[in-house]
């Protein structure tokens, strides 16, 4: 086992998960915002989907330098299937995140943590 590849993973992942899910919360209530000083039907749209499209796109992104920064190459399938599960994940909780107060349970959290630590093991082994 590469205990100190692991390390830097669940530190990366655990990093870049707070990251996305500040920038939801933050993105959501000023769509929240938006959208009740207004009449108009798609007030706070355009601040909704931004907020989901950038945090599907820093994922991948904060995995990937996040890893780069701590040393370690070869985290293709980190990056890959991380930025997916992330996407599934915020995807499927949007409207645990979209209320006042709301976030992603717990649970799934750290099961998305787990999911990227395990990931980060798989990259190449640099000792031989």
């Amino acid at each position: 086992m590469r205990y100190v590849r692991l390390g830097k993973g669940a530190v990366t992942v655990l990093v870049a998960t707070a990251a996305c899910h500040t920038l939801m919360s933050a993105g959501f209530a000023s769509a929240r915002d938006s959208a009740s000083g207004s009449d108009d039907a798609f007030a706070g749209t355009f601040e909704f989907l931004l907020t989901m499209a950038a945090s599907w796109a820093l994922m991948p992104l904060l995995l990937w330098a996040g890893m780069r920064v701590m040393g370690e190459t070869g985290n293709v399938a980190m990056v890959i299937v991380g930025g997916l599960a992330w996407l599934g994940l915020s995807g499927y909780c949007i409207d645990d995140i979209d209320r006042a107060g709301g976030h992603i349970p717990a649970a799934a959290l750290a099961a998305y943590i787990l999911l990227g630590t395990g990931l980060a093991g798989s990259g190449p082994d640099r000792r031989g």
